[in-house]
């Protein structure tokens, strides 16, 4: 014999309908906790007006809880078949990263982001060049990304290949591009490819350059900046722990 299901006290004489639309209601209740930056309550994909009532500071604060999550192998509850069709007739990401594109860093995984919360321009050494600055242009003035972030991490092999004056093709003249970081990077030890933490000094100083080569090529970012409008920071990530450090 089958067990009749047996309402809840609270909902007897109410009836099935009532039920249901009560628990229903209460099961969009929960979705709607799902946030991400500044606490906004979205299911879907990041919206314009959400990302516009989020701060420079506020959309940071939110990369390093993400970033917080993802070294206790947490994450969100999200839905990327919802997000892509969210996003499918426009785009509003809140920031831009400039990061390299060594396959164990991968910024979105790395800060528990979705499909939609941010542009990413990948290049080896996450160095600064006419095509990265009109991506990122185009990201802060014409689609109203506020934070602009410039990404290295640990063990970077273009940064050893740029200490061990490497060359290969076209990658030569990209390494060219990092020298300037090892030649500033004050370290009183070893300074070969071989020393990972000479190595891991270079990648901070790379970062720390590349930002002053943005403000310093990109007229229409330093205004950006200087306005309040956008905030431009540099970060490191750890490969080894996980962990991502937000410079200045």
């Amino acid at each position: 014999m089958c067990n009749t299901y047996e309402y809840p006290r609270q909902y007897k004489g109410s009836g099935r309908r009532q039920f249901l639309r009560l628990t229903g209601a209460a099961a969009v209740a929960g979705f709607a906790q799902i946030t991400f930056l500044s606490g906004v309550a979205r299911a879907d994909a990041l919206t314009r007006a959400q990302r516009d009532r989020m701060s420079p500071q506020e959309i940071i604060d939110d990369m390093k809880q993400g970033n917080a999550r993802f070294q206790k192998g947490e994450r969100k509850p999200r839905n990327y078949l919802r997000e892509q069709r969210a996003s499918a007739a426009g785009q509003y990401p809140a920031a831009v990263l400039l990061s390299c594109i060594d396959s164990r860093a991968p910024a979105e995984v790395i800060m528990d982001l979705g499909i939609g919360d941010i542009f990413n321009c990948r290049v080896a050494g996450n160095v600064e060049n006419t095509d990265i600055l009109g991506s990122i242009e185009f990201a802060c003035k014409l689609s109203g990304a506020k934070v602009v972030v410039v990404m290295g991490h640990t063990a970077c092999g273009a940064i050893k290949g740029a200490i061990a004056n490497a060359e290969l093709g076209n990658l030569t003249a990209l390494l060219d591009k990092i020298k300037p970081a090892v030649q500033a990077t004050e370290y009183n030890g070893e300074r070969s490819a071989t020393n990972y933490a000479f190595v891991n000094a270079v990648a901070r100083k790379n970062v720390e350059l590349t930002i002053g080569n943005i403000r310093r090529d990109s007229p229409v970012l330093a205004e950006m900046e200087s306005q309040g409008t956008i905030k431009i920071v540099g970060a490191m990530y750890n490969l080894s722990t996980g962990a991502l450090e937000f410079l200045g």
